[in-house]
């Protein structure tokens, strides 16, 4: 065994030990314990599930707690407390804490304690590549293990349309209690917030009358930088001749991609890089129009009834060698090119009054829950789950 491997060992072996020390310490009916993507980020679901709390709720009713991989930049969030993921308050915390929110699997250094109550909110709304069980022949074995594991742990999954609870019952390895109350992060898409968008137009150093156009594209597993080659100042120029206005461009990549997304954007002088910017709910919000791909992304910003447009060039590629869909493209209300040329021409001649028609019956299609309510739902159950409240004759207990 290499010298790497020893040392995994040994430390998942002192997380394990204290695992059980800390499991024998009483649990804590108000703290939440929250972590987005493993600890990487302020964002997704647990974000705004922690603030609708923390705007809601009296201030000492709850303790949130967050995890995060650098704390150092996180010291100015206000209302929560933050600790270093896997440091020993981690462990600490995590075991002690009544509720546990997340958006991703979690590992098997989460061993649930009778008492405590798992929500996962999952990523997305409702998604185009195929998850879990679905696309198990192209997810590492590890991982889909890990992913059952997980799933025997869950409390309450949350959707966000009826083709999502669908998947969910089908794939997700799972067949507890879905609350089909819509996705929290999609609550600020509802809301026309005209401080909150000055305030993120000025964090990226952007004027207040320019328009905003995002690209937000997926991961490929092949690392190509081709595939993002888009005619950026030609699709700014479009846009300008379209839609009317001054127009910026921002180019936000996967996380995975941070270390190259300089390199990418580096080659374009029209574009701003926000991929190191943690909420990508806040862009949407101010984005007039969005460009993806294969994203979940694309169906969070349908609620806002905005153009978005998907340029996918590696169609073929991309179904075939990383994730089959769950639509065929041409389902979609979404505008999609497969080239260059081909989506200055879909600019050009975008017709606003078929988009909306078309994504109406799209989202009635799918069933959607999205109404701008879920923290604020979901909370309430948090509250009766924590607290042990009745409603309507029922007792919500930790399982």
């Amino acid at each position: 065994m290499s010298l790497k491997n020893i040392t995994i060992v040994i430390k998942k072996s002192i997380s394990l030990m204290l695992i059980f020390i800390f499991n024998c310490l009483p649990i804590k009916n108000n703290k939440i314990f929250l972590f987005s993507y493993y600890g990487n980020q302020y964002g997704c679901n647990p974000k705004y599930i922690s603030e609708y709390i923390l705007n809601n709720y009296p201030k000492d009713k709850f303790d949130l707690v967050w995890t995060f991989d650098d704390v150092s930049n996180k010291r100015t969030i206000s209302g929560i407390r933050e600790v270093k993921t896997m440091s020993l308050r981690y462990f600490y915390e995590l075991c002690t804490s009544k509720i546990i929110i997340t958006n991703f699997r979690t590992t098997d250094l989460f061993q649930k304690r009778k008492g405590q109550f798992y929500i996962q909110t999952w990523h997305s709304s409702l998604r185009l590549k195929q998850i879990e069980k679905d696309a198990e022949t192209v997810l590492p074995e590890q991982y889909v293990e890990m992913a059952k594991k997980d799933s025997k742990k869950i409390d309450l999954l949350i959707s966000g349309c009826e083709f999502s609870t669908k998947i969910f019952k089908k794939s997700f390895w799972y067949n507890g209690e879905i609350l089909e109350y819509g996705t929290p992060r999609n609550d600020l898409l509802f809301q026309e917030n005209s401080a909150l968008r000055k305030k993120i137009l000025n964090k990226l150093n952007i004027p207040a009358d320019y328009k905003v156009v995002l690209y937000a594209p997926t991961f490929r597993k092949s690392g190509s930088f081709e595939i993002y080659n888009l005619d950026y100042a030609g699709i700014q120029r479009e846009l300008m001749k379209s839609f009317g206005g001054k127009w910026v461009f921002l180019v936000k990549f996967h996380p995975h991609m941070i270390s190259q997304s300089r390199k990418i954007c580096g080659r374009s002088q029209v574009v701003k890089d926000v991929t190191n910017y943690d909420d990508i709910q806040e862009l949407l919000s101010i984005s007039d129009v969005l460009i993806s791909d294969y994203s979940s992304l694309i169906f969070d910003f349908s609620i806002t009834q905005r153009p978005c447009f998907l340029y996918v060039p590696d169609l073929f590629e991309y179904t075939n060698q990383d994730r089959p869909l769950y639509f065929d493209l041409s389902e979609l209300p979404f505008i999609t090119a497969t080239s260059n040329q081909e989506f200055l021409e879909m600019i050009a001649h975008f017709n606003a009054e078929k988009y909306i028609r078309d994504l109406s019956d799209f989202l009635e299609k799918v069933g959607s829950f999205e109404e701008g309510k879920a923290c604020e739902l979901l909370s309430n159950r948090i509250e009766q789950i924590c607290f042990n409240k009745k409603k309507r004759g029922i007792t919500y207990e930790a399982v």
